[in-house]
């Protein structure tokens, strides 16, 4: 979406953020007075704004460049809006439209199948002001805020399924005539008793068409309720005067033409919000995960509070069989967890003392007590409606072509519903045939299905993904993922379980075996790194005290660096880390090698701690060992089925990683990868034959490589960073759950091209139809509805998809 314009004002004030003093004024206005077009610029320190004037070519993306060049910024600010009155393609056009040129606007996406609107924007716009905006262009809306989306607005009576039982029951008399004919009965009823029952259809059932339709004019477009105004009026206009010219027995009314196109409609667009209801089942399942209350422990008894009272550090007591309210973790007590509708893991998790429980799961057999980690929005279970509704309300890629026929499609059919008009009737002289003719290409012509096509998809395929443990940040990783044709995996964490073990120490000659792995624990205490974990956890069952560290640092890709201060008083600076980490501080491995050599053709992981204070010395080495994930090849053999190339990037030695990826069937390796070298590699393979490369990692070190990949897919059971970085979160450590999101997504995308095939064929087939006299308008009222019908059931059959 293009950055709103200000070519509709001479003036603007924008926020500046970063400025503290005079000399910030001054060098925020000199900056944007050399933007092209301003004439003045005054900055106010108190209120942090800037008021600019110039010509009307000012464009925020100028302002912006400016004050960042300057060191400020512009802060900004996003929200929801939920739009009523939206019909199809057009409307959803003319909302960005209307949002778009608002002052201070940056982008706004519209979403027809959730009727959401997604507007980011400087921090100065008013929310009213963009309400009002879409006020002007001839819809309602409102602001979504947390309490709103909490509890969504009834359904009004006219989108119940009163109006369409109602509206059949009055069009009932005026078909059942054209039945009688193929019996050879006579049922034709009075022209005043069709125009009794057409009426009421018409303008109180179809009042809606013409109130849209009108708002549409008014704001220099069309849509959807045009069409059908104009169209079923012109068909109730044609009728009239034709009962006024030749009496209530005239054979040439088309009163059951307006009714049945209304009937019909108002029945697609019933149809249609009800499937499009079953699309968001997902957001609404999650939703209802949390309970509304948690049994709190206060001063040492259990009350029952209301989940908004609870604070941070709260014990709750979740008895067996209760749904947990809150992310927390154990304290006491000892049950099996069932997550899967949360992270799709279809086993009940075993939960101790110390294991983190997420909220929204059931708790098995047994009674706990957690301490309350995360509430409200910072909650996992927020964080996963957030991150699906995101997906919903994203625009694809693929949408572009859509938003571009849609910005001319109601123009184009009116232009060629008056073609179809005179050429009738210039060519053949038959004018009520012509009327007919047009009102059928007007009817059939609705872009309904078109607004539908792509966001159901999205919708559909989000919301399974969710149920599966696979989260889709937006539209855009879902529809690269699609096109993927390599995958690179991380080793530790993400193939193999990532709890390493200590399996074997080597002290060099001049030290005992419990002292070199003292000095190794102490140097990683307090480190949540696994090698670390493994260390301590190895000190501890030795029963080894662990002296305390100063000045301990991470060196990134190569290791850690602590000092240590022995009782007596004498000082150790300590390097524990790889053999490259070895090479650049001057220590000789040489003594250890050959053993080092065959632990790593075993696949072990080889740390080496050397002492630097005076001179380098080697003090020992220590290998470890983590299990391949159960999952791991079945995952990569799947992705080799599929036509995917996998490759395996590993900080660890050449001789482990081999060992791993040849388990696994991979054959490419790339070891002793720094963390910068991941995010490198990941480009060069992506420069290589255009391929579309995937990451896949958990840990801090693979954030830089998972967003320089088309799409990052990021293990939830890693770090925040790389979630963050990610473009799909995987909600559980099974690597089969990679292939299972580029299937889904190569789904979801097919999708989304089926209902575009669909959605197109049926105005390109059928607009030339109806122009030359294939179609009456009841049959294309019915094709029309049945396009949009069609688009969404046919995005839902994704709920079919199994893992």
């Amino acid at each position: 979406m293009n950055p709103s314009k200000t070519s509709n004002i001479q003036s603007l004030t924008i926020p500046i953020a970063g400025m503290t003093c005079a000399s910030c004024v001054k060098r925020v206005e000199k900056a944007l007075l050399r933007v092209p077009g301003v004439s003045s610029a005054e900055v106010n320190l108190a209120t942090e704004t800037a008021s600019v004037s110039g010509s009307a070519e000012i464009t925020l993306p100028l302002l912006r460049a400016a004050v960042e060049a300057a060191g400020y910024s512009l802060p900004e600010q996003s929200l929801s809006l939920q739009i009523s009155g939206m019909t199809c393609a057009s409307c959803v056009g003319r909302v960005e439209r209307a949002l778009l040129k608002q002052p201070g606007v940056l982008s706004a996406e519209v979403n027809l199948a959730t009727e959401a609107a997604s507007v980011r924007m400087l921090s100065t716009v008013e929310p009213q002001a963009l309400i009002a905006a879409i006020a002007k262009a001839g819809y309602e809306a409102r602001l979504v805020d947390a309490e709103s989306a909490a509890s969504p607005p009834k359904p009004s009576w006219q989108h119940s399924g009163w109006p369409v039982l109602i509206a059949a029951l009055l069009s009932a008399p005026l078909v059942l005539p054209m039945a009688g004919m193929l019996l050879g009965q006579h049922w034709m009823l009075n022209g005043y008793w069709q125009l009794a029952l057409t009426v009421p259809v018409q303008f109180w059932l179809g009042a809606r068409f013409y109130k849209a339709g009108w708002a549409a004019l008014r704001a220099g477009s069309g849509n959807m309720d045009l069409l059908v105004a104009l169209g079923t009026s012109a068909a109730f206009a044609l009728s009239v005067y034709e009962l006024w010219l030749r009496g209530p027995q005239s054979m040439q009314l088309y009163f059951e033409s307006a009714a049945v196109v209304i009937t019909l409609v108002l029945l697609g667009k019933w149809l249609e919000a009800r499937a499009k209801r079953q699309t968001t089942e997902a957001i609404r399942a999650l939703k209802k995960l949390q309970p509304d209350t948690a049994r709190v422990r206060r001063d040492g008894e259990d009350i029952e509070l209301p989940l908004g009272q609870l604070r941070l550090g709260d014990e709750v007591v979740v008895r067996p069989g209760e749904r947990i309210p809150v992310d927390g973790e154990v304290l006491e007590g000892a049950s099996h967890v069932d997550e899967s509708l949360i992270t799709g893991e279809s086993l009940a998790v075993a939960k101790a003392v110390h294991d983190k429980v997420v909220g929204g799961a059931v708790n098995g057999e047994g009674l706990l007590l957690l301490r309350v980690s995360a509430l409200g929005a910072e909650s996992t279970l927020s964080r996963i409606v957030r991150m699906v509704e995101s997906a919903q309300a994203k625009k694809a890629p693929i949408q572009r072509l859509v938003d571009q026929v849609s910005a001319v499609f109601v123009p184009v059919v009116i232009g060629l519903a008056l073609l179809t008009l005179l050429g009738w009737g210039l060519l053949q002289g038959n004018w009520e045939q012509a009327l007919l003719n047009a009102v059928a290409v007007l009817v059939i012509a609705c872009p309904c299905a078109l607004g539908l096509a792509t966001p159901t998809a999205i919708m559909a395929g989000t919301g399974v993904a969710a149920r599966h443990g696979i989260l889709i940040k937006d539209a855009e990783a879902l529809e690269l993922a699609a096109k993927l044709t390599v995958v690179a995996f991380d080793k530790t964490g993400t193939l193999t379980v990532g709890k390493p073990e200590l399996l074997a120490l080597h002290a060099a000659d001049g030290v005992e075996p419990a002292q070199l792995l003292r000095w190794a624990a102490a140097v990683q205490a307090g480190s949540e790194h696994p090698l670390a974990r493994a260390v301590g956890t190895a000190a501890a069952a030795q029963n080894i005290v662990v002296p305390p560290s100063t000045e301990m640092r991470a060196v990134a890709g190569r290791g850690v660096a602590a000092r240590l201060k022995e009782q007596d008083l004498s000082s150790l600076d300590l390097r524990l880390g790889s053999s490259r980490f070895m090479q650049e501080l001057g220590v000789s491995t040489e003594a250890l090698q050959t053993l080092a050599d065959s632990l790593q053709a075993q696949g072990r992981t080889v740390s080496w701690l050397a002492e630097v204070s005076s001179s380098p010395r080697l003090l020992g080495l220590l290998a470890f060992g983590d299990n391949i994930k159960p999952t791991a090849a079945a995952a990569v053999q799947a992705l080799h089925q599929m036509g995917l190339r996998c490759v395996m990037l590993s900080g660890d030695n050449a001789g482990s990683a081999a060992l791993v990826a040849s388990q696994l069937g991979i054959s490419e390796v790339r070891a002793e990868v720094l963390p910068e070298d991941k995010a490198r590699i990941v480009a060069e393979l992506k420069n290589t034959d255009q391929e579309r490369v995937a990451m896949v990692g958990d840990g801090i070190n693979d954030a830089p490589a998972l967003a320089a990949a088309d799409v990052g897919l990021a293990m939830s059971t890693g770090t925040d960073v790389a979630m963050a970085a990610a473009g799909i979160t995987l909600m559980h450590g099974d690597p089969a759950l990679v292939a299972q999101a580029i299937d889904l997504s190569r789904r979801t995308v097919a999708k989304i091209r089926q209902n575009l095939f669909w959605a197109f064929a049926y105005n390109v087939i059928g607009i030339p139809l109806a122009a030359f006299g294939f179609l009456n308008p009841v049959i294309a009222g019915a094709a029309m509805a049945l396009s949009s019908v069609s688009v969404v059931s046919n995005a839902l059959l994704l709920k079919r998809w199994r893992a």
